[in-house]
């Protein structure tokens, strides 16, 4: 263990470097987010030992109360939905929900076309509701890539 104390006493720098690096890969590995604000401050503690010189019981409390206070003030102020657990932003048909469009196809047995943003999508709308041919719909939701609108 004393080849592991004069490794630290020689290169205290690369030593909190490297538990940096390795809090990191846990983070990326995992992607909860809980490991990211530890890997930042043992990179922290990297560079102030590179600038000042102190013992190891020091940079651990300095670890330690960084370690905590980011943590906390990260889940305190970041946005709750940092985890992705909202909606798909790469979800392209979910993303039209509320948009507006135009009928491209006269709808029969509540089935036809809409056009919206660009693209040509199926739809589908209440028998009693159908859109007519060049109507303006909205698009209340969608599913498996079929939208279901409103004529308005």
């Amino acid at each position: 263990m004393t080849w592991l104390a004069e490794l630290y006493l020689a290169h205290p720098f690369w030593i909190w470097a490297a538990i940096a690096g390795v809090i990191l890969a846990g983070e990326v590995a995992t992607g909860t987010g809980w490991l990211l604000w530890p890997a930042a401050c043992a990179a922290l503690v990297a560079l102030l030992t590179f600038v000042l010189k102190g013992n190891f019981a020091v940079e651990l409390a300095v670890f330690a109360v960084l370690t905590i206070a980011s943590t906390l003030l990260a889940r305190r102020y970041l946005p709750g939905n940092a985890s992705g657990d909202g909606p798909d932003i790469n979800d392209n048909v979910g993303r039209l929900v509320g948009h507006y469009g135009m009928a491209v196809s006269a709808f029969e047995h509540g089935r036809g076309r809409v056009f919206i943003d660009g693209k040509e999508w199926a739809a589908v709308a209440d028998e009693d509701e159908t859109p007519l041919l060049d109507q303006r719909v909205k698009v209340l939701s969608a599913d498996s890539g079929i939208l279901k609108v409103k004529a308005y």
